[in-house]
């Protein structure tokens, strides 16, 4: 006996729903969010402020905190980006650490009218439109006011034509145009009005492959490991960081010069700052002695060829000093050689053990009259340069404090034709050709199921057609009743 028109369709769709069970969750699985860790963001926040603050009229500076750098003409760098980004809604979100500190406008007492700090910039990006959030600590202009906020939505971001969406292993937005809104304008301390253009935003994030669950293997009994210490003093690990002097890396870089910096035997690029690894040395009761690997080397025009290798800290009494063997000039005629040349002192008092580390972080530095030789004279005994951060691991399960990350470097998707052409982005998302990340793995699942539907739906229309048609006669039916 035939099946039944019910018993059928019940089986076809029995059927296309277990080759839709097998099929959706690579697709649900696909569009999960995905971790974000490392990137940049750079902005100038807006070039004619920073000209108003350096200029003659308020007479100011700025200066940098928590790992940002300088970058091109008049940008800030904020690094080791952290967040989400969901492939299948284009939803991003990411923060960034550092921050930029202005002030202006000295008064009698030493303070400052203009005193302004912009820290913590995250982006979100939702559909089509985008926010920039700030924290900010401001003095307000005129009453001086100071106030402190968190994740201000400092300004909006416009997108343009933007397709968020993709399997891609990294988000690279550029010059994205940024709009002042009315809550950043008045955390802005007053300086403009809602509406003001900003200068555009930049950014590189890496997006990390999706999660694959794993069977958990079966606890096996296991001994606490030791924290193992060293008896005579001797460190188990550590590191130096230093960005000798930011106006002297922009000089290197800049017009003048139209140079660079290199990196070599283990030294990394944390942006605004270089660190120099794997220390080795001794370290008691907050005095130490260490040696650390690593060099950077200078060049560019007008024979600029410094190179600075064999970097050693001391601590003693609170007071610290920074050495490093020294080859070749900053200044074209004053060219110089030294072993253990001690380029700055920094104060050190915190330099005490809390759970296997002792460390000091962004403690000023001074340049020594030693200093002034190996930077050619360029800047005088007791000039400010770049802080120093110290930290050395006294066990060997301790780790040393995260080095600003950059993430990888974004490769141009337009030639800057292209870009002026079309300012709001420069690269969508990119598809992850490796993997099956290849942005197609969500959309086949998809289309066969669409397809199976479609099955279902073709099914279902000629099954009740037949119903409607007289076995007998072949005439229709009329209309039944639900």
């Amino acid at each position: 006996m035939p099946a039944r028109p019910n018993a059928l369709v019940t089986v076809v769709c029995t059927a296309v729903l277990t080759v839709l069970g097998a099929l959706l969750p690579a697709a649900v699985a696909h569009a999960e969010s995905r971790t974000v860790q490392g990137g940049r963001l750079d902005w100038g926040i807006k070039s004619s402020f920073q000209s108003y603050v350096t200029g003659p009229i308020a007479n100011g500076s700025y200066s940098l905190t928590g790992g940002a750098a300088t970058v091109g003409g008049s940008q800030f760098r904020f690094p080791s980006a952290t967040g989400s980004y969901d492939g299948s809604t284009g939803a991003f979100r990411s923060s960034f650490a550092g921050g930029v500190h202005f002030v202006g406008h000295r008064k009698t007492d030493g303070s400052y009218e203009l005193d302004l700090t912009l820290s913590r910039p995250t982006v979100r990006v939702s559909g089509s439109t985008g926010t920039l959030y700030l924290d900010i600590t401001s003095k307000a202009k005129g009453t001086g006011t100071v106030t402190t906020s968190s994740q201000v939505p400092f300004a909006s971001l416009s997108l343009g034509g933007i397709n968020m969406k993709g399997g891609g292993n990294a988000v690279v937005l550029d010059n994205l145009p940024a709009t002042l809104t009315a809550q950043g304008a008045k955390s802005f301390a007053g300086y403009y009005t809602a509406g003001t253009a900003l200068d555009p935003v930049s950014l590189s994030a890496d997006v990390k492959a999706a999660a694959t669950k794993t069977a958990t293997p079966s606890p096996t009994p296991t001994k606490s490991a030791a924290k193992k210490g060293t008896s005579n003093g001797a460190i188990a690990d550590g590191a130096v960081d230093w960005g000798v002097r930011r106006t002297f890396r922009e000089y290197v870089t800049g017009d003048i010069a139209k140079g660079r910096w290199t990196l070599s035997a283990g030294a990394e690029d944390g942006g605004a700052l270089f660190r120099f690894p794997s220390g080795e040395g001794t370290y008691r009761n907050g005095e130490l002695t260490a040696s650390f690997k690593g060099a950077v080397r200078f060049t560019g025009a007008e024979g600029l060829d410094l190179k600075l290798s064999g970097v050693r800290a001391t601590v003693e009494d609170g007071k610290g000093t920074l050495y490093a063997d020294v080859t070749g000039n900053a200044v074209t005629g004053a060219d110089f050689t030294g072993k253990k040349v001690p380029l700055v002192t920094f104060a050190a008092k915190g330099l005490k053990a809390t759970k296997g580390l002792a460390k000091v972080t962004e403690a000023p530095a001074k340049l020594t009259a030693q200093g002034v030789k190996a930077f050619g004279g360029m800047y005088p005994a007791g000039t400010g340069m770049d802080p120093v951060s110290l930290a050395v691991a006294l066990t060997d399960d301790t780790k040393l404090p995260a080095l600003p990350d950059l993430g990888t470097t974004p490769t141009a998707g337009e030639t800057p034709e292209e870009q002026s052409a079309r300012p709001s982005v420069s690269a969508e998302p990119v598809a992850d050709n490796s993997g099956g990340g290849d942005g197609t793995s969500a959309a086949v699942p998809i289309s066969l199921a669409a397809g199976a539907l479609l099955v279902v739906a073709a099914v279902s229309v000629f099954l009740v057609r037949r119903r409607r048609t007289s076995p007998a006669t072949g005439t229709a039916a009329g209309p039944e009743v639900d």
